[in-house]
Parts: C-alpha cells; sequence; structure tokens
C-alpha cells in the first residue's frame, strides 16, 4: 500500500509540473497586430501551431480587433481572448478554404470555419473576448461560408465565457464531438439559418449558463437526414441544457430535428427560460428521416410570450433528403418518452400543438404534470398512445382544455387533466 501512495505521489507531482511548465504564449509575440487592419492569420496561427507542437497549452489573444482568416486548434490547446479582445473574421472567402462538412443533415463542401479543430482532444475556447466573421460571409451557400465555430470529432471540448456574433448562417456547429461543455456563452444572430449551437451526433454535451437570441433555432439537436446518417447511426445523445436564457425570433429557441435520422435521445432541458418566435420547443421531422427521438425531457422552466409552448410536426418539416429512408412504417420516425413538468406559461398563444403526427406511426409515451400560467389555446393532440395529464391549471384559454384524436391515454378529459 505505501509503494501505491507514493507511486500515486509521483505521479501527481509529475502531473502538476508538466501542467505547470506548459506554455503561454501571446500573439503579439508572434506578430499579431491587433489593429484592425492587418491580417493577423499567419501570427495567430503560427502561435496556435507552437503551443501543438510543444504539446499545449495557452495561446492569449490580448485586448485589440485581430483581423484573422480560418484557425486551426490543435489538441490540449486553450484559446484565450481577452475581455476587450475581438477576433474578427477576414471579409475575403478566400481566407476560409473550402472543405468536407455536414450542412443541412448532408456532407457536402464548405468552408472552413473561423476556428476550427478537427479530431483533437482537450481543446478550449475561453475569454471575454467577442468572435465574429463579416456578416455578409453568412448568406454563402454551395459551397456553405463559414460558421463562427466548428469542433468535429473533439473529446473533453470546453467552450466559456465569450461572445459571438453572426447572421444567416450557424454560429457554433459541434459533430462527432463526446464529452462537450458549453458554458457562459453569450450568442446573437439575426435572419433565417443563424442558429446558435447545433449539436450535431454528438455524446455527452452540457450546455449551461448560455444567453442565446438568435435568428434561427437558438439550439439545434441533429443527426444527420437520410439513410445514410441511419446506417452511421451517429445519434446525439446524453444532453443536458440548464440555467440558460434562449430566444429566437424566428423559429424555436430549442429544436429537436429536423435532421435527426441518426437518432437523438436522452435529452434534459432544465432550469431556463425560453421563447420562440414560433415555439419554445420544436419537435419536427418528416418522411423520409427514418430514426428516432426519444427521452427528452424538461423540468422547472418558463415560457414567455410563445406561439406555443411545445410544437410537434413529424410530417412536413424539412428538406427530403437525397437518399430518403425507405418504408411505409420505417420511413417516419419513431419519438417516445416526451415529459414535461412543472413549467410555467406566460402569454402563450398555443400550450401544445401536437397534432401533425403521423398515424402510420404514433408517439408512444407523451406526459405533462403541472403546467400553470396563461394561454390562448391550450392542449390538442393527435396519434399518440401511453399519454399522461396531470395538473394543468392553465387558465385565459378558450375552447376545450384538452383535444385529442386518435389518442389513448389518462388524463384526456377536462376534469382529469386539471
Amino acid at each position: 500500500m505505501k509503494a501505491i501512495f507514493t507511486v500515486a505521489l509521483t505521479l501527481n507531482f509529475a502531473l502538476a509540473v508538466w501542467a505547470a511548465e506548459k506554455p503561454s504564449l501571446n500573439v503579439t509575440d508572434f506578430g499579431a497586430k491587433g489593429d484592425g487592419l492587418t491580417k493577423d492569420t499567419a501570427a495567430i496561427q503560427k502561435a496556435l501551431d507552437t503551443c501543438g507542437q510543444n504539446g499545449g497549452g495557452t495561446v492569449f489573444v490580448p485586448e485589440g480587433v485581430y483581423l484573422t482568416g480560418s484557425l486551426i486548434l490543435q489538441a490540449n490547446t486553450t484559446l484565450q481572448l481577452a475581455p476587450r479582445g475581438f477576433l474578427l473574421g477576414s471579409p475575403d472567402i478566400a481566407d476560409y478554404p473550402v472543405v468536407n462538412v455536414r450542412w443541412e443533415g448532408e456532407f457536402r463542401e464548405g468552408h472552413r470555419a473561423l476556428l476550427s479543430a478537427s479530431n483533437a482532444a482537450n481543446v478550449t475556447i475561453t475569454g471575454g473576448g467577442i468572435f465574429g466573421p463579416p456578416l455578409p460571409l453568412g448568406k454563402l451557400r454551395n459551397p456553405r461560408g463559414p460558421v463562427v465555430i466548428e469542433l468535429t470529432g473533439c473529446t473533453n471540448a470546453i467552450l466559456e465565457n465569450f461572445t459571438t456574433q453572426y447572421q444567416q448562417l450557424w454560429s457554433i456547429h459541434l459533430l462527432f464531438c463526446n464529452n462537450l461543455t458549453a458554458r457562459g456563452l453569450t450568442i446573437r444572430t439575426v435572419n433565417a439559418n443563424g442558429d446558435g449551437i447545433d449539436v450535431d451526433s454528438c455524446d455527452g454535451v452540457l450546455i449551461e449558463r448560455c444567453d442565446i437570441n438568435t435568428g434561427d433555432d437558438a439550439i439545434s439537436l441533429k443527426s444527420g437526414r437520410g439513410l445514410a446518417a441511419q446506417n452511421l447511426s451517429r445519434p446525439t445523445q446524453n444532453v443536458v441544457i440548464k440555467d440558460c436564457r434562449l430566444q429566437s425570433s424566428i423559429y424555436a429557441a430549442i429544436g429537436l430535428g429536423t435532421e435527426m435520422s441518426g437518432g437523438v435521445r436522452n435529452v434534459k432541458i432544465q432550469n431556463s427560460i425560453l421563447s420562440g418566435r414560433q415555439n419554445a420547443i420544436f419537435i419536427k421531422s418528416r418522411d423520409g428521416r427514418g430514426g428516432y427521438m426519444e427521452n427528452i425531457s424538461g423540468e422547472n422552466l418558463t415560457i414567455l410570450k410563445s406561439p406555443t409552448f411545445i410544437g410537434i410536426d413529424l410530417i412536413k418539416k424539412g428538406i427530403q433528403a437525397t437518399d430518403p429512408v425507405p418504408g411505409d412504417v420505417e420511413k417516419w420516425p419513431l419519438v417516445q418518452n416526451i415529459s414535461f413538468k412543472n413549467i410555467h406559461v406566460q402569454d402563450v398563444a398555443e400550450l401544445i400543438a401536437g397534432t401533425n403526427v403521423p398515424a402510420a406511426r404514433m408517439i408512444v409515451g407523451f406526459s405533462l404534470a403541472n403546467i400553470s400560467g396563461t394561454c390562448s389555446r391550450a392542449i390538442a393532440l393527435a396519434n399518440m398512445t401511453n399519454v399522461n395529464l396531470s395538473k394543468i391549471t392553465v387558465t385565459g384559454f378558450a375552447g376545450a382544455l384538452v383535444s385529442a384524436s386518435n389518442v389513448h391515454g389518462t388524463g384526456l378529459d377536462d376534469s382529469a387533466a386539471k
């Protein structure tokens, strides 16, 4: 036992020494100007490469405006942007090489992100500064324009305490990542396709204390579209979203789908304030997707001024895949075990809009409990089984509390739901 204790102490000491010796590099020492006029791409990339070649460490970007093209982070690297630092994307599209990306559920050509990392462990992007490509690049398609941050195949990544600004394109795209934390982010986008964080075929994601206000879904959970994505079988799973303020000026605060052919499961949404132009939470898909969405839960949520608390459309949302999933039943997504409790809604037009569900593949397991507040219309459901509604005490609505077609379960009449 003494020998084991001695070995443990020695190992811990060695790790502490290694951590202390990890270099901290300042980009200005590599020639970065930070004047907003000079392109600092080469200088910042040299600092990042040097850090990676030395086994990792911190690359520090001090106060200033750093005009740069696409940058690549390596394993064990922390990019720290000072609170008054601004990493401004170059307006020249040539500064963002064309690579293979997954865009709207399928792999195709796209310009590399302002910040990217591939198959890198222990990447951290932090600091109180601002990241943003020039706004016109967000409208580019075929190939897709550069997103702000794109991590692919990364493990143990951390994104924390910075701000992104963009329009007409995703800000942060996470693909095939494991064990990732996004914490304390402020994200602002405008116009369609301006998602905040896209979680795409990732396993083990924590999003906490983020303030996201976007022109599309504030957070979108995806896993590809079509038969190729279903066969790849890389679900987005084990996701926790908590203590966030999420708002969309066009679509949903949280969107599940439409690209979900690889599956979306084990998602928890907790202690957050949500507001969407169309839905606070939108479960969306269509024929040809296949796949599944299961074990989706929410609790202790406040829903503000949204047309719908939960919208469900599994029939006609999204672009059809180039290789749609075949079959009369299998072409539809399997959706099961959806549950929400302890929800307060304020000035919501429709509490639950859940009628666009294919009869060929009913939702199995839909639960609501302890729902209070005000709405203009209440609950409309279709093609569901194992439904459980209880303690629904909303007020201000016209018509029936529960309207159901081909729905089986408990609490489906007004008095039982209350």
